[in-house]
């Protein structure tokens, strides 16, 4: 039995096809992308690059891609193996649907367990697909899909990034990830046992383990770019190094370990100690990671229940006030990028609409309730001290 991943972009490569290659697991990626189909299959191997730990290196070897054009392949190595994964984006998860209802209509007749687990920085991925698949199965599939197969969620906390020209040019599959080596999966949702795979974590109580990771890790990470984006920096590092950045950023951490250790029952000790991989894996300056990348979508990001909205609500739910998470709201519904389609939309709301417009159909606030109040008074804020000139 092998494996699949839909996907084989820089985590698909870099993360969870290396962890599968350190556990010795066969794997196939299948891409939309028909030129990283051909150039994975010419070359058969690429380079995972460690960052700040080169002697970690790896060359993961034997790597093989299907082209979703394929369908009757993808189809069959779906039958075969027991584990899928997706590191495909969240937005592009129902795509995926009709391929794997027809994989696993196929499997069911073949019999054995089956767990797809998504790798993807999105709210409720795994409920996506479980909703869209057991909706298009045929009635005689659903029976094992029930009981057999397992969609459940893993936590992305390596990051991967793009590796310069020169080393392109050496190996254009290349991938540079951090030092990191953990893949926690919710346990509850799979179906049997997943195959040993090297830093696999399975965690029980995954839900309050994923708020943890999203209102600590992107919350700071949000607040830094677009904090970031303000004072004229290109990279996450060098922001993540601005004195007066880092006030901010440690009161969001602040504000958020509070709320969330009282939600889910953490020591504060613990949750504010857990802020600290957060604070350090953004001041890495062995991470080359570029606040454009990071800031991308900010309509998205900016939603009721993402990371700065999303953490603010929190706070405030838990009796806190959200004053430094506000500020980052702030710096966020400013940020512009002319190559950014959906800042290009943030910037004509604000424009054209106004403020409370912003804060009511992008970050589905009450732009005269408390949070809407305060951000604006933070926006004021970021004018007084020069950080904001328009």
């Amino acid at each position: 039995m092998g494996c699949v991943i839909f996907g084989a972009g820089k985590i698909a490569r870099g993360f969870i096809g290396h962890l599968l290659y350190l556990s010795d697991i066969p794997f196939t990626f299948v891409e939309s992308a028909e030129g990283l189909v051909e150039l994975i299959n010419q070359r058969g191997c690429y380079t995972v690059n460690i960052l700040g730990n080169s002697e970690k290196n790896c060359e993961v070897k034997g790597a093989h891609a299907l082209s979703f054009a394929q369908e009757e392949e993808v189809i069959q190595a779906i039958v075969d193996a027991d584990t899928v994964f997706t590191a495909v984006g969240g937005k592009n998860l129902p795509s995926l649907i009709p391929i794997l209802k027809k994989g696993i209509e196929k499997k069911a007749e073949k019999g054995g367990n089956l767990n797809i687990i998504t790798c993807e920085n999105w709210k409720q991925p795994a409920l996506i697909l479980k909703t869209g698949i057991e909706k298009s199965l045929e009635e005689k599939a659903k029976k094992y899909f029930r009981e057999q197969t397992g969609v459940t969620e893993a936590v992305i906390m390596r990051s991967a990034i793009e590796a310069d020209a020169e080393l392109l040019k050496k190996d254009p599959l290349i991938v540079n990830v951090q030092d990191f080596w953990e893949l926690p999966v919710d346990a509850s949702r799979i179906a049997g046992e997943l195959p040993e795979i090297t830093g696999l974590k399975l965690i029980s109580e995954f839900t309050g383990f994923l708020e943890r990771k999203f209102y600590t890790y992107n919350a700071a990470n949000g607040t830094v770019s677009y904090l970031g984006a303000l004072l004229g920096y290109e990279k996450l590092a060098d922001a993540a190094h601005d004195e007066r950045i880092v006030r901010i950023l440690e009161g969001v951490y602040q504000e958020t370990a509070r709320a969330l250790s009282q939600k889910h029952y953490f020591p504060l000790e613990e949750q504010l100690a857990f802020t600290l991989t957060s604070k350090r894996k953004l001041q890495d300056y062995t991470i080359v990671d570029f606040i454009e990348r990071n800031a991308r979508d900010p309509l998205r990001k900016l939603g009721k229940d993402d990371r700065l909205v999303g953490s603010a609500r929190l706070v405030e739910e838990y009796g806190g006030e959200p004053h430094n998470l506000c500020l980052a709201i702030a710096a966020a519904i400013h940020y512009e990028n002319e190559d950014d389609e959906f800042a290009g939309e943030l910037l004509r709301i604000r424009k054209e609409e106004g403020i409370d417009a912003v804060l009511e159909k992008v970050c589905g606030l009450d732009a005269d309730g408390t949070l809407g109040r305060m951000i604006k008074a933070k926006i004021e804020l970021l004018k007084e001290w020069g950080w904001i000139h328009a």
